[in-house]
């Protein structure tokens, strides 16, 4: 194991009294436990207040790093969060005016906020319990000593040769009107002047930290160690890919050198029996570049544990020897159908306009922003096209409240609620396009899965019917002239305390444009073509709406100012997709015209996408797929569909060649995890929290080669858990997932994350280094923010947008990804 820094004691009186006095008890203390792990919660929940701990504080998990390196994990303190209540005014009430909102203040004290439209709840502040912990004498090795009875090494007690930590903020709680408090977990890595025998005990003594002395046992096939990492999510049994990692990085210690070809093994749960055996293989050094950035995400060595080759089906645990196991995880013909109904059901806790709770989930939210409701809609003359929240670069708020009327857009209401925000904008199409093409890869696979919808009763597929939940939010949103308005926006950021169903501010539509309608057109088509197997009359409807989508942007599409030549290809792209999109469903030959014209692989050079410049790769897939048969149109009449057979060549070529670059980053990233754009830096949509697959996979339903089935599962790797925090980026899936994700309705409601929402998970701060959270948090984060690994820098903490925030559009390609592995081969794939 490497040691980064020689580690000199500052306060010899406590390494001499530390050795004596632990030398003298641990001779007579007796009923050490045998095999005393500490025992842990498989699941973090939302914390509650407690007593004020007058009591040394219990370490929540103590593992081992190496035979050498004791981990010591210290929780922390416990936060009440604010809640909303009825106010009922006293005559001490003073209401304070700040920022134009009314802050109450009784008997001196402020205790909370008015909120709501008709200011009539009190939102109160958060509470933090105390703590024993005492950070601040943490790092001085002569704090510690280890003691063992049956360890002769350890018989007289031993302080560490060094100590190492890092610190996290898990949480932000408001105090008061403008204060706020960072409540910190801790990590205490413990070198040891012995390795450790394997089945031995040990008890750890803590002088002057606030923390109980503890008993451990060194038993590396029973305890979990933080330093293995697994899929939370598992395998199935014919998953070409199955493999954990082995990694550490300790803070200010570094990382940790693992020697080469270390013994693992494969531990059934249920009879405790290692039923495979391996040799882990270092994939990266430590400063190794992982992708084009050349940055090293990891700072650390990084080994695989690769046991492709096993394929029984079982709960087990990976164990390595000398280190310890990983969370329990399941090789099973189902693990991915499971992923994909938990992802997927994550849109339906995102639907604005309707009640979310009981039968169809534990997450309960009242009703929000529909018009029965007397939430009224205006209609601004801004376009989306125009501002910073679409492809322009004016402030969307002040420029929808600038140009607002007076004239009520009515039935604005359903779609999807984005993030932390109320917005339903047309970028969230993205969802039914990729829903649609789960469904119209595997149409047998998904018509018979569940997803415990409100429509789950009628005739359609419930994938089918998630998807047009957020399309026909927009057809309300057509005009008479057949143009799309871009989404609803409110006139700011949600205001602080308030709910979705509470909003207090002025709720606005964005005025119709050739890019929304072009985008709209394209899914309305497709959607289109999937219904006309099941409900022809309402296919037709869709179609009829997709075409005066599309006649409305084609008439204004040359005196638009957003054509070719401008920076927003995105609208020509999006042209070039909704006529491939009609002419796949009507067969007629204009659309097939505009489609080529507009194209880019009439060059055998071109690719799917290019920064700034072009993204064609939905329209690419699709025309790659297009054969000879016939529209789905009933107005189509007989003839078949033609393709240019050279275009749709190049299109495959691109796709393919996408995808080898993909495959690629899989194999050089440390944890096998890929991005849709790897020269752009990680963080937002482009984070880590999400498995990157689609173009992955998509190379594989045209070839279906396994090395591009192999990459796609390894690039899931990293957003199902097995990563350095051995977090699940998405809520409510695996042993471990966030807590406090961007939520506000989950935030006011105290309740535990609805499940199904992947969030953006750790960015580059070398990157945005202008990050406004990383001052705020630096004091209460050891070493500072920026020092950390990237691979590891995701704060739980329920401010941090770039990191706990997500939009569905994102979501989307967790749900592809995991759909697209659970649908492959055939949906009756007896395994």
């Amino acid at each position: 194991m490497k040691k980064r820094q020689k580690y000199r004691f500052p306060f010899v009186s406590y390494a001499l009294f530390g050795g004596l006095f632990f030398a003298a008890i641990s001779l007579v203390t007796s009923g050490l436990v045998a095999g005393g792990v500490i025992p842990e919660q498989s699941r973090v929940r939302l914390p509650t207040i407690a007593a004020g701990r007058s009591q040394p504080q219990k370490p929540t998990h103590i593992y081992a790093v190496s035979s050498d390196v004791i981990a010591i994990e210290i929780a922390a303190p416990d936060v009440k969060l604010a809640k909303q209540m009825a106010y009922n005014p006293q005559p001490e009430d003073e209401l304070v005016k700040r920022n134009g909102r009314s802050h109450v203040r009784r008997n001196g004290k402020f205790i909370g906020l008015l909120v709501g439209p008709h200011q009539d709840v009190l939102y109160t502040y958060d509470e933090v319990d105390s703590t024993s912990f005492r950070k601040g004498s943490a790092d001085q090795a002569g704090r510690y000593a280890i003691s063992s009875r049956n360890d002769s090494n350890y018989l007289i007690a031993k302080q560490p040769t060094a100590v190492w930590r890092k610190t996290k903020p898990v949480a932000l709680s408001r105090q008061a009107e403008g204060v706020r408090r960072w409540p910190a977990a801790h990590t205490l890595y413990l070198a040891l002047p012995q390795p450790m025998a394997t089945g031995k005990t040990y008890r750890l003594a803590f002088f002057a930290l606030g923390v109980q002395d503890t008993p451990f046992t060194y038993q590396p096939t029973e305890t979990r160690s933080e330093a293995v990492h697994i899929s939370q999510l598992g395998f199935r049994p014919t998953d070409p890919f199955k493999a954990g990692y082995l990694s550490a990085w300790m803070g200010n210690g570094g990382g940790v050198n693992y020697p080469d070809t270390l013994p693992f093994r494969l531990i059934e749960a249920r009879s405790n029996k290692t039923v495979y055996r391996g040799q882990s293989a270092r994939r990266r050094r430590e400063n190794q570049a992982e992708d084009p950035r050349n940055q090293d995400y990891t700072l650390s060595e990084v080994h695989q544990l690769d046991f492709s080759e096993f394929a029984r089906s079982g709960t087990y645990r990976l164990c390595v020897d000398s280190v310890g196991c990983s969370f329990d995880f399941e090789i099973d013909s189902k693990v991915w159908d499971e992923a994909f109904y938990t992802a997927a059901r994550g849109f339906y806790h995102q639907r604005s306009g309707i009640e979310i709770g009981a039968p169809h989930s534990e997450f309960v939210r009242p009703r929000a922003f529909h018009p029965d409701d007397g939430v009224k809609v205006y209609q601004s003359e801004t376009t989306l096209l125009e501002v910073d929240m679409g492809l322009g670069e004016q402030d969307a708020f002040e420029t929808l409240v600038a140009r607002k009327t007076e004239v009520e857009v009515p039935d604005a209401w359903g779609g999807y609620f984005d993030a932390a925000d109320w917005d339903r904008r047309i970028q969230h199409l993205t969802v039914p396009r990729n829903l649609l093409e789960l469904y119209t890869l595997f149409p047998e696979h998904f018509k018979s899965k569940p997803l415990n919808l409100p429509e789950s009763d009628n005739a359609l597929p419930d994938i089918v019917d998630e998807a047009l939940w957020s399309i026909d939010f927009f057809r309300r949103l057509q005009t008479s002239e057949g143009g799309i308005r871009g989404g609803v926006e409110s006139a700011a950021h949600p205001q602080w305390g308030e709910g979705s169903w509470q909003e207090s501010l002025t709720v606005m539509a964005y005025a119709p444009d050739v890019w929304s309608s072009y985008l709209y057109a394209g899914v309305a088509a497709r959607a289109a073509n999937v219904l006309m197997r099941y409900n022809e009359p309402l296919a037709e409807r869709y179609e009829s709406s997709a075409l005066r989508a599309m006649v409305y942007a084609e008439s204004r599409y040359v005196s638009s100012d957003y054509v070719e030549g401008k920076k927003l290809h995105q609208v020509k792209d999006d042209r070039n997709l909704a006529a491939l999109e009609l002419y796949r469903l009507t067969g007629d030959r204009q659309w097939h015209d505009l489609f080529l014209e507009t194209t880019v692989f009439t060059d055998p050079t071109a690719e799917v996408f290019v920064h700034g410049q072009q993204s064609q790769r939905d329209a690419a897939f699709l025309y790659a797929q297009l054969a000879s048969a016939q529209p789905a149109s009933r107005s189509a009449g007989d003839s078949p569909l033609q393709v240019d057979t050279q275009v749709q060549a190049n299109a495959k070529a691109a796709l393919l060649r996408a995808a080898e670059r993909q495959v690629m980053l899989t194999r050089t990233t440390a944890f096998g995890w890929s991005r849709r754009d790897p020269d752009a830096p990680v963080g937002w949509r482009n984070g880590l929290g999400a498995p990157t697959a689609i173009d992955i996979l998509r190379a594989h339903a045209l070839t279906g080669r396994d090395d591009y089935l192999q990459a796609g599962i390894s690039s899931t790797q990293f957003a199902a858990g097995a990563n350095p925090a051995n977090l699940v980026f998405t809520t409510g899936m695996g042993d471990r997932s966030p807590q406090n994700p961007l939520i506000i309705d989950q935030r006011i409601t105290d309740q535990s994350p609805p499940p199904g929402i992947t969030l953006f998970g750790p960015a580059d701060f070398d990157f945005y280094k202008d990050y406004w959270l990383l001052n705020v948090i630096a004091p209460h984060t050891f070493p500072k923010p920026r020092q950390w690994p990237i691979a590891e820098n995701y704060f739980d903490i329920y401010s941090n947008p770039i990191g706990a925030e997500f939009t569905v559009h994102y979501m989307a390609d967790s749900a592809y990804t995991w759909g697209y592995l659970a649908a492959r081969e055939s949906a009756t794939e007896s395994e």
